[in-house]
């Protein structure tokens, strides 16, 4: 399931945009760096399972990159602003919910915790930030910040987005 995580969120991404080859068949450096990870999480499965502050703090590092990433990717694509930002949500979180379907878990992005929203967030300010006279790194770093701090203050203080209730 960590190479389906992995790969997930950028694949369906790459395909809903006509991007061929897929990243990580295009590029044998990137599928090397997912079977490293794949083999990490593998060889310290148990350990790792101990650490969920841990686990929490990659998984947030991973959708902040994520997110730029897939936003570059789409802008490089010709699409519209507002396309990348979605594209950048999706491709970030679209890995962990293939992952959670998969192994019967409801995905993350069907409970009312504050995840895609962190994304979505983190998109737009980059897209904004790059019509301002600072370097792309400096974007880089303050878009995925402002998704770090949203998603780990939403962990701590247990926000969540309100949910619909069900009429029956």
């Amino acid at each position: 399931t960590a190479f389906v995580t992995a790969i997930g969120g950028g694949t369906l991404r790459d395909m809903m945009l006509g991007s061929y080859p897929l990243v990580w068949i295009g590029d044998i450096y990137f599928l090397y760096a997912i079977l490293a990870g794949v083999l990490i999480a593998y060889l310290f499965f148990n350990f790792l399972l101990r650490l969920r502050k841990t686990f929490l703090l990659f998984d947030t590092l991973g959708i902040s990159f994520f997110t730029i990433l897939g936003v570059e990717k789409a802008l490089s694509l010709g699409v519209r602003p507002e396309i990348a930002a979605i594209m950048g949500m999706f491709t970030a979180i679209m890995g962990g919910v293939i992952r959670d379907v998969l192994t019967n878990e409801t995905p993350v992005l069907f409970r009312k915790e504050i995840y895609a929203t962190a994304c979505l967030v983190g998109a737009i300010l980059y897209l904004i930030l790059l019509n301002v006279e600072i370097s792309r790194n400096l974007n880089l770093v303050i878009s995925s910040v402002v998704i770090i701090v949203i998603r780990l203050l939403a962990v701590k203080f247990k926000l969540t987005l309100p949910g619909f209730r069900r009429v029956v």
